[in-house]
């Protein structure tokens, strides 16, 4: 099978061209399962009604979430009541919706986990412990975990913590996509950042102009998404169902 992850959709010019492109790139790569980080889909950041019907609808089969999973109002509502939209599975357990989730597509069922990552992010449950925990239960041929955070030290840690139990480890969160994808020595396909799907001339998806200002006068600045060109990342997991294991990783980026 071949699994498509999308890194963050960053913005209006991030959603437009997945919605552009995912069609093509599904025929393209016989795509069989899409996961697409929508945690700064909206202006703002977060994710509302508008934006995660537009993304479901266009072509993802799974949106997961990050440190900006509340940052708009509707999402508790999502959350609630949408079981393919997750948040991170370490937040406390009163936290509104879902973490986890196991798709049946065909005769296979394919488990996605959400995590956020706790260096330099506010205060959130322990991701090792939480994924541990969720393994025992989760029944699922294939499991993709989303480790959405900041440093490549914790994403690695991550890695080797779950190689030979899941099918895949991939991060999500800095916007930069990392060349390191390669299938560990258990069998788990792994990548530090999957990069973002946003406009190409601006800071992480951010104007320039206004990172520029901040780092030069040390001054505050209200993040405001750039718009124009943008481009496409992520990462095509081929995978053995019948195992578990992935057999190849392969970067995607397009514009």
């Amino acid at each position: 099978m071949h699994i498509l992850a999308i890194g963050d959709i960053v913005g209006d010019s991030g959603t437009e061209l997945f919605l552009e492109k995912i069609d093509e790139l599904k025929q393209r790569y016989q795509v069989d399962f899409c996961i697409v980080n929508g945690e700064n889909a909206c202006t703002g950041n977060g994710i509302n009604r508008h934006k995660a019907e537009l993304l479901l609808d266009g072509g993802a089969d799974v949106l997961t979430l990050g440190n900006h999973t509340f940052r708009q109002k509707e999402a508790t509502a999502l959350l609630a009541h949408n079981d393919k939209i997750l948040r991170p599975l370490n937040f406390p357990p009163e936290t509104v919706g879902k973490g986890a989730a196991v798709y049946q597509v065909g005769d296979v069922r394919i488990g996605v986990i959400n995590l956020l990552g706790r260096v330099h992010m506010d205060p959130v449950d322990c991701p090792y412990r939480a994924v541990d925990a969720a393994l025992k239960t989760m029944k699922a041929d294939l499991i993709f975990v989303d480790f959405h955070a900041e440093t490549t030290s914790e994403k690695v840690s991550m890695g080797w913590h779950l190689d030979g139990r899941v099918t895949a480890v991939f991060g999500t969160h800095t916007h930069v996509q990392t060349a390191d994808e390669w299938v560990l020595p258990g069998g788990t396909g792994y990548i530090t950042d999957l990069g973002m799907t946003g406009p190409i001339y601006s800071c992480l998806g951010v104007k320039k102009e206004i990172t520029l200002e901040r780092f030069i006068t040390a001054m505050p600045r209200r993040f405001e998404f750039a718009d124009g060109k943008a481009k496409l990342c992520g990462a095509l997991f081929c995978v053995d169902e019948k195992t578990g294991k992935t057999q190849s990783v392969e970067r995607v980026c397009e514009v």
